[in-house]
């Protein structure tokens, strides 16, 4: 259509797809910008309206039969994306959508071992799972507005985080250590009714990469070795699809899921801004959610991939804001009273929630 709407395509998801994801009605977006709250800026040494602008891309955890969700929250700083300060919100939920929002925010750039790389530009997009043992990993962008990296902290409440600094800085003796890295999704399963964080062939795996899809493996969940191939180069495992709507970026989601079918991820596909690069079914420029499912055995295969996005702009909130072309940015995704909660990022503005009912056992 030319950008100028969407064609409301749809597909049969298969079997080792998750979904349909129904957005609850009359329910989002979920959380929203607030002018009212403000916290001590330990870098700027003044009370600060962090979350006065945008509030976007959460991340989703589980605690005490709560959903938490760890958001990005802006202040209002500068002009344009990425021209403020990112602080991580926290709120909470009973039923996983109506959210108690707790007043500061909980992971911010200060006077610490990340402070080179998280501020000026702050803490962006945060992803977290848990172990069995309940240590809680978040894996957020650390913006200097010089360089965008991934790291790493960890909680044991998720209120109160130790920063670990760079994922890859010791990899290789620090061969990727300024290497642009966003976006990492660990792999999870569900085990005992939970989903907890599990490894792959003895070893800790995320999935991670912006433009393109990459991995790294840890023994400790905090020092990270990118995966390289045989010309001793990043391994590429997904790149952007010419023709369909993640033929811009490929960029990693929410934690991936250990299945009986492989390993299935979720990912944030940009569709291009060429109408003859892109697929003409969804705006140019929007952002979709697909799937990838990845061998079990050989976790850097790619043995399954959506043609089509399972979770697209809809809603009106979804397609204004900051990112009018229309953005569902999926990296919260948490297993609550036996159904799939997904959250999302509307528009680089607010928060929403989609949630799928199993209709088998297959992804339990």
């Amino acid at each position: 259509m030319n950008g100028q709407g969407i064609i409301q395509t749809t597909q049969q998801l298969p079997n080792w797809a998750l979904g349909p994801f129904i957005r609850p009605k009359k329910k989002n977006p979920i959380i929203s910008p607030d002018e009212t709250s403000s916290f001590y800026c330990p870098i700027q040494k003044r009370e600060m309206k962090w979350e006065e602008k945008d509030t976007f891309n959460p991340a989703a955890a589980i605690k005490k039969n709560k959903i938490c969700i760890l958001y990005r929250a802006e202040d209002n700083t500068g002009v344009g994306i990425g021209q403020r300060t990112s602080r991580i919100g926290y709120a909470e939920s009973t039923d996983g959508i109506h959210m108690a929002k707790r007043a500061n925010p909980v992971l911010y750039p200060a006077k610490d071992i990340a402070e080179d790389f998280d501020s000026p530009g702050g803490c962006e997009d945060p992803r977290v799972a848990v172990t069995e043992d309940g240590l809680y990993v978040m894996f957020y962008t650390g913006n200097n507005k010089k360089n965008a990296r991934l790291c790493v902290a960890t909680s044991k409440d998720l209120i109160h985080w130790e920063k670990h600094g760079l994922a890859f800085g010791k990899a290789y003796n620090g061969r990727f250590k300024d290497t642009w890295s966003k976006s990492a999704a660990i792999v999870t399963r569900i085990k005992d009714g939970k989903q907890v964080i599990t490894k792959i062939n003895g070893k800790y795996l995320i999935y991670w990469g912006e433009f393109e899809t990459a991995a790294a493996t840890s023994n400790d969940l905090i020092n990270w070795e990118p995966v390289l191939d045989e010309n001793n180069e990043l391994k590429i495992i997904a790149k952007a699809r010419k023709g369909y709507f993640d033929s811009m970026l490929v960029e990693c989601g929410p934690p991936a899921l250990l299945t009986d079918n492989g390993i299935l991820l979720l990912y944030n596909g940009k569709n291009s801004k060429d109408p003859k690069e892109g697929d003409n079914n969804y705006p140019l420029g929007t952002y979709a959610a697909g799937q990838l499912l990845l061998d079990k055995t050989d976790p850097y295969k790619v043995i399954g991939r959506l043609s089509a996005p399972f979770f697209y702009p809809t809603e009106s909130f979804e397609k204004s804001g900051q990112y009018a072309d229309g953005t569902v940015f999926v990296e919260g995704l948490a297993y609550f009273k036996k159904k799939w909660f997904l959250y999302y990022g509307c528009a680089d503005s607010k928060v929403g929630v989609a949630i799928c009912n199993p209709l088998s056992p297959k992804n339990r």
